[in-house]
């Protein structure tokens, strides 16, 4: 089970893709709630198998399969993510860094033209590779361009109480959103629902992560849909496999080794 959060915001990511787990709670400090998230991880590298289902607006569903490495811990790593099926975007791949202290960056291979280019600010906001998953939601946050606010403990999704916190970019100039809202189990230690508001305070996207699992004393979703709430459209990541510390080379992440061939699928842990 991955023990590392997508919000996948994802998040991707993460994901976020967008997968976000956290110990037990003490004090009910919002910082330390969203600092536990990031400090459950506590492997060198991660190597994950998934799918995206697409589906439109009518119902009809597309699926993409894709490979997600990561080295380093989450909110402090880079991240690489690579289409493996259908064959039309195999080999597609995305790059983030996200580090503290560092604007975080992302770059897009695409094998057709052999090319790697920069993905710029303006283009954070557009969805990645055709999901309800913008570029923004794919990568991990770092928990210092954010700040946080306990909003209530008392709110029940899916039968389990949670704690509703709120989270701002501390540079707006980097977010495509003005706020997320998470609500956070405090008996499950998972991000069970978020709400993404854009500049105009209008909420565009909900993200939902249910198939609860425990692995290795980790809790953890491995299903996340996220939902386009004008174009009612949405998404379900779901997690297949997951290994931990295959001991990864740095020269994966790199803009100029994107078109480089990556180490094999992950096998079922």
């Amino acid at each position: 089970m991955n023990r590392r959060g997508w919000i996948v915001h994802a998040t991707i990511g993460c994901v976020s893709l967008f997968l976000l787990v956290a110990p037990t709670w003490g004090a009910v400090d919002p910082r330390a709630i969203m600092e536990g998230v990031y400090q459950q991880d506590t492997s060198h590298d991660t190597t994950m198998k998934a799918v995206f289902d697409i589906y439109d607006k009518d119902g009809h569903k597309t699926t993409k399969k894709f490979v997600v490495y990561r080295l380093g811990s989450p909110g402090d790593s880079k991240t690489r993510v690579v289409f493996t099926d259908p064959a039309e975007i195999r080999g597609v791949t995305l790059l983030s860094y996200n580090h503290k202290g560092d604007i975080d960056r992302q770059w897009l291979y695409i094998p057709a033209t052999q090319r790697t280019r920069s993905i710029t600010p303006r283009e954070l906001s557009e969805k990645f590779a055709g999901t309800d998953f913008t570029y923004e939601d794919v990568e991990e946050r770092v928990l210092d361009n954010f700040t946080y606010r306990l909003l209530s403990d008392n709110e029940t999704i899916d039968g389990h109480k949670t704690y509703k916190i709120e989270a701002r970019p501390v540079d707006a100039t980097r977010s495509q959103y003005s706020y997320v809202y998470y609500w956070v189990g405090q008996d499950v230690p998972v991000v069970l629902h978020a709400e993404m508001y854009d500049k105009d305070g209008k909420l565009v996207r909900e993200l939902h992560a249910s198939g609860l699992k425990k692995a290795s004393g980790i809790s953890g979703a491995r299903h996340v849909e996220m939902q386009s709430v004008e174009d009612k459209t949405r998404t379900v990541l779901t997690i297949d496999e997951v290994k931990f510390n295959q001991h990864l080379d740095d020269k994966m992440f790199t803009p100029e080794g994107l078109g480089s061939a990556a180490p094999q699928k992950p096998s079922a842990p």
